[in-house]
């Protein structure tokens, strides 16, 4: 038996699609447009697993569209600027773009050995000054339009790196990197106003029915539109009141403290004159600013003295603490304490012991004993906060809101408060804008200068690019930029006075936020013309991990938008449909010492002497990583894609196992034998449909043509190992076909033609090579039309009905589709079941639903 040559079909199909530029795509070519896109990588150095799977799914998706007729896009390029770069610079000492260029053209050639079907031509890096160069002007008229801004920002700083640090670079309290303990500190830092469009991103996610409910619920939440009060609490003794906000202003008689963010105004000026005040602030500066660093700390508070005056009742005296665990950024920076009702606040005022005073309670027990129990056991002893909020529950302990359900006593509340002139209704979004500096060296520079006398003003449009100097040094801690001799001293534009650029750079989340974008017209000296992007977008597919379900998402949404307002191109949502895929996981390895294995390692000990563990997603720390180039030096790139399509469906994690690639190795050499060594004589390609077929050809050929129908659509609904069970099945029916069948010949090779067809989007170079052996003219197969089933064979001749009596189930008759409607009753009362029931009698009354259900009514 003949075994395939994956090295030498791979190579060969590979350079013919690229001297052929099978795959580049042309605005207006025929056919609907369909853009598929998968997240472009960072250029590491090495593709993992999840890349091998991501993109496959992305490439099945491109293929299938453009063999069903569609204009395809499907770019590729590299997202490029980022830490790691400056990383391996101090490491390794080398500059970061020769690192970081240096890995992409490693990427680039192990992608290339997949087969992905890209537009090479349209490749772009973020880290070139010509793709940079226009989010620079895009941030100056951001600017122009108000959409961005300076202020001064709490931020975590690392005094060892002399670093900003985002709140996933803090463990415990350190830098990741350096394991100093990091402070909060108060920077300039610009920022861009995502906010503004806090309602239309939230309302817009109704209209993007391709995307996954739970992103969509993810981004819901992160937006977090909330309908409350701003409350105004006066402070004794001073003029301004404390102003809070809340979703909950039914439990306001409830509150028996005031909680200020340590850097709250308040607490600053207190701490001016009172050395206790300022040494707590101090300690929560030592905390990160992320929400779960707060919620993970132990909660505590300094009583500052003050008394807040009850906006509902004025007899009553509330104390004001600073605590750790309120944010400057959320809300006004400051809360009322309701512990009753309130975990978190429950666990402050035992700790404090502040009163707990009940004001919910079930509906059941309003006004009986078990209330005062209820009450009498959350005020004093309960160690668990009663946090129903239902319209089962009622106020209690709350003067005139007693009796009213929440939502009742929530509008009641607002109407006294605003009576009184103590708050107001309000709507508020836990989104923040979007803060985009960063101070390190390998990204985009601000296009700002700082001028003493005239502020922060823009670098002139005909001075950009404003491009990173080469000759930098790592040797210090801190941004480069701001040791550089020269580079940031500059005049400034408008009164020509000696300035200093902007040393900080962007997140590298802002040249992400509008890559897919210029992938539209990448060799424009316009970021893209209005003409491209307004054709190609938005993305139809986008392929990628749910780990960027809020950030990048929500900023690509956001940026488009300010795009939009600025005059850039006419659309507001950047991608139609969404697909995020599963993990990569393989089963992990320990020695016995603990360590950990690599299955290499592990297959080489005997079994007393390692440890199997459970299946994890693929890391290098736990060692338990397989390496694309291996697995396709070692099977071919098309035995790679088959196992990633096979084994799950795209959005689950995926087990990987070396029976599974084993199999997958074994499928593809059986269809090349069934190809290239039929069973039966093939007829020559073009030969017409005998004039008569056996029952079983006849079979199988109704069977092709279903095939044909149902990997059709598992394609478009991305059920893609569905699509590999039903051509499986197909291959073992052919298999089966006999040669003294009539037309067994004839069907064979229809069918062996459409095995490769449909293998095409998934299996591309081993379908290219046997579509070339079964059709040795024309043209290739990446250029054929997808397989149209007839839509007469793909309909049964007969069907199953079933019977009842009386609307129960007494078995079913196989009949022709369509009969008659007497020879249904026939056939129905017939049966045993039903003749046994009627006991010679004759039926009320016989209802007949044609080809699915008879109801014989006794």
């Amino acid at each position: 038996m003949s075994r395939y040559n994956f090295k030498e079909t791979e190579a060969k199909w590979q350079k013919t699609w690229a001297d052929r530029q099978t795959f580049a795509a042309r605005q207006g070519d025929a056919g609907e447009k369909y853009y598929v896109l998968e997240m472009f990588p960072y250029p590491s150095g090495r593709i993992h697993m999840g890349h091998v799977r991501n993109y496959t799914l992305g490439d099945v998706v491109a293929r299938h569209k453009r063999a069903r007729g569609y204009n395809v896009l499907h770019p590729m390029g590299w997202d490029a600027f980022g830490l790691p770069a400056e990383n391996a610079a101090i490491q390794n000492k080398v500059h970061p773009a020769t690192w970081t260029h240096k890995n992409i053209d490693t990427m680039r050639a192990q992608l290339k050995t997949m087969g992905l079907s890209y537009d090479w031509s349209r490749e772009i890096a973020t880290c070139d000054p010509e793709y940079y160069r226009h989010e620079q002007k895009m941030f100056l008229d951001f600017l122009k339009a108000g959409l961005a801004y300076r202020k001064e920002s709490w931020v975590n700083w690392d005094p060892a790196e002399q670093t900003v640090l985002a709140n996933e670079q803090v463990i415990d309290g350190k830098g990741w990197r350096s394991g100093a303990a990091v402070e909060k500190r108060q920077l300039g830092m610009w920022f861009l106003k995502i906010t503004d469009y806090a309602e239309d991103l939230l309302a817009e996610l109704e209209n993007l029915p391709r995307w996954p409910d739970k992103v969509r619920l993810m981004q819901e939440n992160w937006i977090g539109r909330s309908e409350g009060a701003r409350v105004f609490f006066p402070l004794k003794g001073r003029d301004a009141p404390l102003e809070i906000y809340t979703t909950r202003p039914d439990t306001l008689f409830g509150a028996s403290f005031m909680a200020i963010a340590a850097n709250h105004p308040l607490a600053l000026e207190l701490a001016k004159n009172n050395p206790h005040i300022d040494a707590f602030i101090a300690e929560c500066n030592a905390l990160g600013t992320s929400e779960a660093a707060i919620e993970t700390a132990e909660k505590r508070g300094f009583d500052t003295g003050l008394k807040a005056i009850h906006p509902l009742d004025e007899k009553r005296e509330i104390p004001v603490f600073v605590a750790n665990f309120v944010l400057m950024e959320y809300g006004t920076g400051a809360i009322f304490g309701c512990p009753a009702h309130d975990q978190r606040d429950l666990d402050f005022a035992r700790k404090y012991a502040l009163p707990v005073r009940a004001v919910v309670a079930p509906r059941t027990i309003a006004g009986t004993k078990e209330q005062d129990d209820f009450v009498e056991n959350l005020n004093t002893v309960a160690s668990e906060a009663f946090t129903d909020s239902a319209d089962a529950c009622v106020l209690i302990n709350s003067e005139f809101l007693d009796g009213l359900s929440v939502t009742e006593a929530k509008r009641a509340a607002i109407g006294a408060l605003e009576e009184k002139g103590r708050g107001k209704s309000t709507i508020q979004f836990r989104l923040r804008d979007w803060g985009v500096s960063r101070q390190r060296y390998w990204g985009c520079p601000i296009p700002v200068i700082h001028c003493d006398d005239c502020g922060a003003v823009p670098v002139p449009e005909a001075d950009l690019p404003v491009t990173l100097p080469n000759d930098v040094t790592f040797d210090k801690p801190g941004n480069p930029l701001d040791h550089h001799p020269t580079w940031k001293h500059v005049n400034c534009p408008t009164c020509a006075k000696p300035a200093r650029r902007e040393t900080d750079t962007f997140d590298t989340f802002f040249e992400s936020s509008w890559y897919f974008a210029r992938f539209c017209a990448p060799v424009d000296d316009q970021p893209f013309t209005r003409d491209a992007v307004d054709y190609w977008m938005p993305v139809d597919q986008y392929i990628g991990g749910v780990e960027h379900a809020v950030l990048h998402l929500l900023y690509s949404r956001f940026f488009i938008r300010a795009l939009k307002d600025c005059g850039y191109l006419g659309v507001k949502e950047p991608f139609s449909g969404l697909m995020t895929q599963g993990m990569i996981c393989h089963e992990t390895y320990r020695a016995a010492d603990g360590t950990w294995l690599t299955p290499e390692e592990a297959a080489r000990l005997p079994e007393g002497q390692i440890t199997v563990g459970r299946s994890e997603k693929m890391s290098k720390s736990k060692k338990n990583v397989i390496d694309p180039e291996v697995i396709i030096g070692e099977y071919g790139a098309d035995t790679a894609r088959l196992f990633m399509l096979s084994d799950s469906p795209p959005d689950r994690d995926l087990d990987w196992t070396d029976s599974g690639i084993e199999g997958a190795w074994r499928y593809i050499n059986r269809l090349w034998r069934m190809v290239t060594e039929p069973a039966l004589s093939l007829p020559p390609a073009g030969t017409p449909r005998p004039a008569e077929l056996g029952a079983h050809t006849l079979g199988a050929l109704k069977n092709i043509h279903k095939t044909i129908d149902a990997v059709g659509h598992d394609l478009e609904q991305f059920h893609f190992n569905k699509a590999v069970a039903r051509i499986r099945e197909l291959s073992n029916l052919l298999d089966g076909l006999d040669a003294d069948d009539k037309g067994a010949p004839w069907v064979l090779r229809l069918g062996l033609e459409t095995l490769v067809r449909l293998l095409g989007p998934m299996l591309p170079h081993l379908a290219e090579e046997l579509w070339s052996h079964l059709r040795q003219e024309g043209p290739l197969l990446a250029d054929t039309p997808w397989p149209e089933a007839d839509p007469i064979l793909i309909v049964d001749d007969s069907v199953t009905i079933a019977v009842q009596i009386n609307g129960k189930l007494r078995g079913t008759v196989e009949l022709a589709r369509d009969s008659a409607e007497d020879v249904v009753e026939r056939a129905a009362l017939s049966l045993p079941a039903v003749s046994a029931q009627l006991g010679g009698r004759q039926p009320r009354k016989i209802i007949v639903v044609a080809n699915r259900i008879v109801n014989v009514v006794a």
